[in-house]
């Protein structure tokens, strides 16, 4: 009777022990959602621009570097394949304001937005600069491939 007792005890220890992100408090991410607005509003319209760092032009994993530095003093790596090894993996479903969403946009081409609330997320276009996209919409819906929480 007591090995099996054990058994289960060590059973919901280790499942206790899951990788899961942590969930941001609501307060904290609607407080990032309101600083990740009023940044699209600094940033709106900044052309897109391969290796671009600043509002004469932009890329996308610029644009998220920049962001994550001035809102949270928070560096992490510049470009997109080094950011998608950053954090911990989210599921779509449990996305939240600063969460890292990632898009498979051709057989060697990747983009990364950050995502804001209601399927919504910032990033920097190669066809309209710094804008706010749908995850709903049909491009970006069949191109996402992954998130991550820094």
């Amino acid at each position: 009777m007591l090995k099996p007792l054990l058994i289960l005890l060590s059973i919901l220890l280790l499942s206790a022990c899951g990788s899961l992100p942590p969930e941001p408090d609501t307060k904290a991410s609607n407080q990032l959602e309101r600083q990740l607005m009023a940044f699209h509003q600094e940033w709106r319209g900044t052309p897109y621009r391969l290796g671009g760092m600043n509002k004469r032009g932009v890329d996308c994993s610029g644009f998220v570097y920049l962001a994550y530095k001035e809102l949270l003093g928070q560096a992490i790596p510049r470009t997109t394949s080094e950011q998608l090894h950053s954090g911990a993996k989210v599921s779509k479903d449990r996305l939240n304001a600063g969460d890292l969403v990632f898009f498979k946009t051709g057989w060697t081409t990747r983009h990364v937005g950050i995502y804001l609330s209601d399927s919504k997320f910032l990033h920097a276009s190669t066809s309209q600069g710094v804008m706010i996209s749908t995850l709903e919409n049909s491009y970006w819906k069949r191109k996402y491939w992954l998130s991550r929480r820094l």
